[in-house]
């Protein structure tokens, strides 16, 4: 099923995707970079982005829980899923797949 982009869930869809891919780049490229290699600008490029696009994540999911209806453990899943590496992904494909 094919959600639309101008939907909350459309948009969370895609916050929750570049979200995810922002945190793997800082987790797994940017950290180690900067404490490895000395390097700390990886850290300072995608370290706002990443920052805003977390913000989004969670107010899009507090606007599904009213607009969708969620359940309180859906909603608690989702919230703990935006601090795990790749637990964006596994919300998408558990909920909205």
């Amino acid at each position: 099923m094919k959600v639309p982009l101008n939907s909350v869930k459309g948009l969370f869809r895609v916050i929750a995707f570049l979200e995810g891919v922002s945190y793997i780049l800082l987790l797994f490229i940017a950290v180690p970079l900067k404490y490895w290699g000395n390097n700390d600008q990886y850290v300072q490029l995608l370290g706002m982005p990443h920052g805003l696009l977390f913000v989004a994540y969670l107010i899009l999911t507090c606007l599904l829980l009213i607009t969708e209806k969620l359940n309180s453990k859906d909603f608690w899943i989702m919230i703990i899923a935006s601090v795990l590496p790749l637990g964006t992904f596994y919300v998408d494909w558990k909920y909205f797949k």
